[in-house]
């Protein structure tokens, strides 16, 4: 509940709530004159006090963007529905981002009890999960718009619709939110706004593609389709590989080794192949040695009747043999040059043996990954792959979105109108209590004879709830469907759990109300809110407040501090006038 609204400003009317009906009363004084005015003077300004906070954005040209009040500081204190916990909530227009609470609902440590600083979205998330018992995704609705729909605000032209809390609020929007409420399948009819959300895109992208620039940038679902699953492939490759990839410490060392050994290899090949040349050369050469013959000279001589005399016979033997000594000696040494030829031949396969175990080595350590660089130069190229994947996805849906026909759109608009029905149908006892409740409380405000309830109408659009009280289109008949309907809505979310146990209603919903159906909704009010525990506040000008006491309705202690007066120096909420 509420429990008192504060100022760090002493000229400020610090305003103390209490269980039960609660109602702030605008006086006309003695003192008063015809151009005194009880517009102004701040009943207004305490719902949008609550708002400010309890998590709203301040608007630019709001009450609170005023230069005599954006540097005051704010304070509200409420306790969190069903527990003793009471917290403050401090906030100042001039650094409206950060709001001090104490103690800090965020803080870990339960033994100790200190105010933290809570940004606005923190906050709003702490208010939809202690009020409204958001869960963690709640995509659809909404705490601070649910908040719109408790504490209705003239200036957002609340009044103006049952359900919806500002024109610009979606009817999709709004039923989610009061779906929730009321213990109904809040994520399908949040799926009317998903819907809603694809149409209007598929507008906008139909009305781009006119641009022949636009084809170019987003092209074909076909074509992308096509190209995103080549990019996905090499994605899945090149994860595959950065997987595999082991880092070779001194991988450019062992690189250059490798390198080295293989060059040395063809060396020796090429030294082989030179020598193995020389080696058939002289082994040629080798079979060409042979000793001369000298004998045929010995039959020529006999032939001719001449026989050899000792000397010339000497002579020859002499020449013969020295013929063989050097026949000999060539032998020898084309012999020893053979043998040096196939020692280095040997040698060399001996080291090419040498080198080959050294280079398989050194390759079987390369194989197993790769430099430090490599694996960078694979890390980039994945990233790369992925970011085009990511953009032809995103093309891809633009394409997609743009394709898209409006009979598929309606098929699934359908669709979803069908289940919304069934839903409705599976939930007939709790629609029924709702429909039950809110039939009572029009009952109380306008007897029997009117016919009263709530429709609950699944459309293609939206998930249409409208409360209804028979009239023939009176104002005030219809500011009262409002006070039912909240009334309705805040009953049933208390005892479901879903929702705060209060309720703020400024004083225009009373314009233009039967002082009769005034009387008996500020009766109807406080016997609700005692029998449920929650807090009905509301906004009266004194006069008002005087005709419904004729019409049976004491307030008694129902008023609480301040009474607020057009006095025009000091008797509005905030103590003075200011432009």
């Amino acid at each position: 509940m509420l429990t008192a609204l504060r100022a760090k400003d002493e000229r400020f009317k610090n305003v103390t709530f209490k269980p039960g009906l609660n109602l702030i009363i605008a006086d006309i004084t003695k003192t008063s004159t015809r151009t005194d005015t009880r517009n102004g003077v701040g009943k207004s300004a305490v719902v949008e006090l609550l708002h400010f906070l309890l998590g709203s954005r301040v608007d630019p040209s709001g009450l609170l963007r005023r230069p005599a009040l954006r540097s005051i500081e704010f304070e509200l204190e409420l306790g969190w529905p069903r527990t003793l916990s009471t917290v403050l909530a401090r906030r100042v227009a001039d650094n409206a981002s950060q709001i001090v609470v104490d103690p800090n609902p965020l803080q870990t440590n339960a033994l100790i009890d200190m105010a933290g600083v809570l940004s606005l979205t923190e906050w709003q998330r702490v208010l939809e999960e202690k009020l409204f018992a958001l869960p963690d995704e709640h995509h659809g609705i909404s705490g601070r718009a649910m908040l719109a729909l408790y504490m209705r605000r003239i200036r957002s032209h609340a009044f103006n619709e049952h359900v919806k809390t500002s024109p610009q609020q979606s009817p999709a929007e709004a039923s989610a939110n009061v779906s929730y409420l009321l213990g109904l399948d809040w994520k399908l009819a949040a799926r009317y706004r998903d819907l809603a959300a694809r149409e209007s895109t598929r507008q906008k992208l139909a009305q781009a593609s006119k641009d022949p620039v636009w084809g170019r940038i987003v092209g074909r679902s076909a074509e992308l389709r096509g190209q995103m699953t080549v990019v996905e492939q090499r994605v899945l490759d090149l994860e595959r590989q950065v997987a595999q990839f082991q880092v070779v410490p001194e991988y450019e060392n062992l690189q250059t080794r490798a390198d080295e050994l293989e060059g040395r290899i063809r060396q020796t090949r090429t030294g082989d192949a030179l020598d193995r040349r020389n080696l058939r050369d002289l082994e040629y050469s080798l079979r060409d040695v042979t000793d001369p013959d000298v004998d045929y000279l010995e039959t020529v001589y006999s032939g001719l009747g001449l026989t050899l005399g000792d000397v010339v016979q000497r002579r020859f033997d002499e020449v013969r043999d020295f013929h063989s000594a050097v026949i000999q000696n060539r032998r020898s040494y084309l012999g020893d040059e053979l043998a040096t030829l196939r020692g280095r031949l040997q040698a060399r396969a001996a080291e090419r043996s040498q080198l080959g175990e050294e280079l398989a080595s050194v390759l079987r350590l390369l194989n197993r990954g790769g430099a430090l660089a490599a694996l960078n130069a694979l890390q980039q190229g994945l990233a790369s792959a992925r970011a085009d994947l990511e953009a032809l996805r995103h093309r891809f849906e633009a394409a997609r979105t743009l394709e898209a026909s409006k009979s598929e759109i309606r098929a699934e608009r359908g669709q979803l109108e069908s289940e919304m029905r069934t839903d409705l149908l599976e939930r007939d006892q709790l629609v029924n209590e709702v429909s039950v409740r809110f039939l009572r409380y029009a009952t109380e405000l306008y007897g029997a004879g009117r016919e009263a309830y709530l429709e609950f109408d699944p459309t293609p659009s939206y998930l249409s709830i409208s409360p209804h009280i028979d009239s023939i289109g009176s104002r005030g008949i219809g500011n009262m469907v409002t006070f039912c309907f909240d009334l309705t809505v805040a009953v049933t979310a208390y005892r479901g759990g879903r929702g705060p146990d209060f309720l703020v209603h400024d004083s225009h919903l009373f314009d233009g109300v039967d002082a009769r159906q005034v009387a008996r909704a500020l009766a109807l009010a406080r016997d609700v809110a005692e029998a449920e525990g929650i807090q009905y506040i509301a906004a009266l000008n004194s006069d008002d407040l005087a005709k419904v006491r004729e019409h049976g309705f004491d307030a008694g202690s129902d008023v609480i501090e301040p009474r607020l007066t057009d006095r025009y120096e000091d008797g509005g909420l905030f103590g003075f006038r200011f432009a």
